[in-house]
């Protein structure tokens, strides 16, 4: 009955458009019927996609200097596209739209701030914003303002305020708080440990990403606390001593745990899970293997042989392992030195479930490295900057210490960073 419609409503579209010229066709997510034609119909039928792709080609190669239509068309899957629609004469100029930087995020937040009523400084408060989403997109940015207008709408509150924002980002980025999970006190101990040992690490590790609060509030998929860590601006490379520093500060959760109990528990998966992956990084794809070398080896999981010798293999293997044991040997001899700083957080977390950047000031004193200046300037404790009312709100970031890694961060280790929360697995 409706076999026909595709075509019939592209050459409809394509007729209207030169009765209309100049003109411009948009065509939003195009892979819904631009993707790759089969190489073999086994069905037999006809296919009503193909046939409305098929009739797109042909209107589109009828286009001359004169007709003055431009086709436009937008998707997130370029890869799946049928190779046709991308010669030269049709979809032939590719704009990729990356997310946005800090100063793009500060854009489209002054845009959809305009909607709410807030009585926090618009220029701090866009700067504050900006500096905590890191790798969002302009979606996550509008979810984000609507999620902290509903929060204040449950507290009755007069106006959105800065509190009410950051807690919208740690449940966008977080999970909802688990109300319902009661955990035993010795349970609860454990998590706390394992959260002031992520916490400590991030405080005195100088290329540490800078630690924001740590909680052990259960939030999300079965996370039973994490530690939340800025991403230092919008960062694209990442150095040795980085990587070095973050997988130390992923395997703080367990050390913390072998130091203080007599067992471990199975809360430090997600950490291990984390620390494998940028470890596999360094040696198959980042070069900072020298026994394996300049080379890089594709993750494939679908391939049925490795594209690399059974030596090789055990090379990679060995060096893997090398990398993480020096990570846990750094974190270790850290957590050891610091006993003492592990139980003052892991006591005052059992006390008040959260603690922020201040706490932990009050706690260790100043942190002995020097943050960026965005960071100073948006996340210093509220002595040393104007507008002390800006202080880091309860609980209520995006791309985690699991208790564990980066949450958000695409790939084992991302070139756009996210707000890092670590999780604790149940």
């Amino acid at each position: 009955m409706f076999v026909g419609v595709g075509p019939s409503r592209v050459r409809d579209l394509f007729a209207n458009a030169r009765k209309n010229t100049p003109c411009i066709i948009f065509i939003d997510e195009i892979d819904a019927i631009g993707r790759s034609r089969a190489k073999q119909n086994f069905g037999g039928g006809n296919d009503e996609r193909e046939s409305t792709l098929n009739q797109i080609l042909t209107e589109m190669d009828g286009f001359n200097t004169s007709e003055q239509v431009v086709v436009i068309a937008g998707t997130n899957r370029a890869d799946v596209l049928d190779k046709a629609l991308m010669r030269p004469g049709r979809f032939d100029r590719h704009i990729s739209i990356d997310k946005p930087t800090m100063d793009g995020r500060k854009q489209i937040f002054a845009v959809h701030l305009k909607k709410i009523v807030t009585g926090e400084d618009i220029e701090y408060l866009k700067g504050r914003l900006a500096a905590l989403t890191p790798g969002f997109s302009g979606a996550d940015i509008a979810n984000c303002v609507n999620e902290a207008a509903l929060i204040a709408a449950r507290f009755q509150a007069e106006s959105v305020t800065m509190q009410h924002f950051e807690s919208a980002i740690e449940r966008v980025i977080g999970g909802l708080e688990k109300k319902s999970l009661v955990l035993s006190p010795e349970e609860k101990r454990v998590v706390a440990y394992h959260e002031a040992g992520h916490a400590i690490c991030g405080w005195y590790f100088k290329y540490a990403d800078p630690l924001l609060k740590v909680s052990i509030i259960p939030r999300g998929q079965g996370a039973l606390g994490y530690a939340q860590y800025l991403p230092s601006g919008d960062t694209y490379l990442m150095n040795v001593n980085q990587l070095m520093d973050r997988m130390a500060m992923t395997l703080a959760g367990r050390t913390s745990e072998e130091l203080h109990f007599d067992t471990v528990t199975s809360g430090a998966s997600d950490d291990f899970n984390k620390v494998t992956r940028m470890a596999t990084a360094m040696v198959t794809k980042f070069g900072m293997s020298k026994k394996v070398g300049y080379l890089y080896f594709e993750d494939d999981q679908q391939q049925l042989q490795k594209p690399f010798s059974e030596a090789t293999a055990q090379n990679i293997d060995s060096e893997v392992r090398r990398i993480v044991d020096e990570a846990y040997k750094q974190c270790r001899d850290l957590l050891e030195e610091k006993r003492h700083e592990i139980g003052l957080v892991a006591e005052e977390l059992l006390k008040k479930e959260m603690l922020t950047r201040d706490d932990l000031v009050r706690l260790l004193g100043p942190r002995p490295f020097e943050d960026n200046q965005d960071f100073t300037k948006y996340f210093g404790s509220r002595g040393d900057r104007e507008g002390a009312g800006h202080g880091i709100a309860q609980p209520p970031t995006p791309p985690g210490t699991g208790e564990g890694g980066p949450m958000a961060p695409p790939g084992p280790v991302g070139p756009t960073p996210s707000p890092v929360i670590k999780r604790h697995h149940a």
